[in-house]
């Protein structure tokens, strides 16, 4: 079943006496690109979570998870400043305002935007401990996110499975129209050669040559090697619509291989109706390209 990259998935809980909210959500993305934030007393976390992600078959789409942390009962967060620090950035701060004589607006918000002149303290953790806190609730958002993957990937099956429908019928269309290309040719060959026996005087019109030049008309326009490559690449599409795998890749290339099989046969009609029909798979085809953009 193919599943669609854009999901979203929430979670919140209590866990290790934390209170815990992870959020994930993702759209169409190339490769995997997963983006994590974490408070930064966390930070040790992060590393854990995209291994995490593709052991859950994740393996496509920008991801961004955002994983929110506080204490059940308030903050255990200590904040001290760094005194040495703190020091020394305002002897450069008014080295700065004196040397280039500068409008002197040193105040304590504008010193506090630089956070590090904080020390952040907190009590020792296990990180084994706070990582098997998170994973509890980051397994339940990336079930709601998996969920709604499949629950996407549903619906644009179905929209891809009545498109590659349309595809078949318009090559069969293609199959049942391609004699009557030649049937016209032959009608239009014959026309224009009496008319110019007739202006010459001659009543007769060589049938034999007239045979020769709609076979090889029929060998130019021929498309039926055309049409069983197209069959084959639906068939192909089949196989992929049921895989579990990722299969957004190997789509865009069958697509690739769809699309020049139509161009060949566009280049060899000229018939109104048949250049109508290949204008149609052309349009269809590109609208399956969009859709498969969503896909994994």
């Amino acid at each position: 079943m193919i599943k669609s990259m854009t999901a979203f998935g929430r979670c919140s809980g209590i866990e290790g006496g934390k209170n815990i909210t992870v959020e994930i959500k993702s759209v169409n993305n190339r490769f995997l690109d997963c983006s994590v934030k974490l408070p930064r007393s966390y930070s040790y976390i992060e590393d854990r979570i995209k291994p995490y992600l593709q052991s859950r078959g994740i393996f496509r789409g920008k991801i961004d998870v955002n994983i929110s942390i506080t204490a059940e009962n308030g903050s255990d967060t200590k904040i001290d400043l760094d005194e040495n620090y703190l020091s020394e950035y305002l002897k450069v701060l008014e080295r700065l305002r004196d040397e280039y004589k500068l409008r002197d607006d040193i105040t304590v918000m504008k010193v506090a935007s630089n956070r590090d002149i904080f020390a952040f303290q907190q009590p020792e953790s296990d990180e084994e401990q706070d990582w098997n806190d998170i994973k509890r609730i980051l397994s339940k958002a990336t079930d709601n996110f998996c969920e709604m993957r499949k629950n996407e990937g549903k619906n644009i099956l179905s929209d891809l499975s009545g498109k590659k429908k349309h595809l078949e019928l318009l090559t069969a269309e293609v199959e049942t129209e391609e004699p009557n290309m030649v049937s016209a040719y032959r009608e239009r060959l014959e026309a224009k050669l009496k008319n110019i026996l007739e202006q010459k005087g001659y009543n007769e019109i060589d049938e034999t040559k007239i045979i020769t030049e709609c076979a090889l008309f029929a060998d130019k326009v021929a498309v039926d090697e055309e049409t069983v490559r197209l069959k084959s690449h639906f068939s192909a599409l089949d196989k992929a619509f049921c895989s579990d795998e990722p299969v957004g890749r190997r789509m865009d290339f069958l697509l690739q291989e769809i699309g020049r099989e139509i161009n060949t046969i566009g280049s060899k009609v000229s018939d109104i109706k048949l250049t109508e029909i290949v204008v149609e798979m052309k349009s269809e085809l590109e609208r399956i390209r969009e859709q498969i953009q969503n896909i994994e």
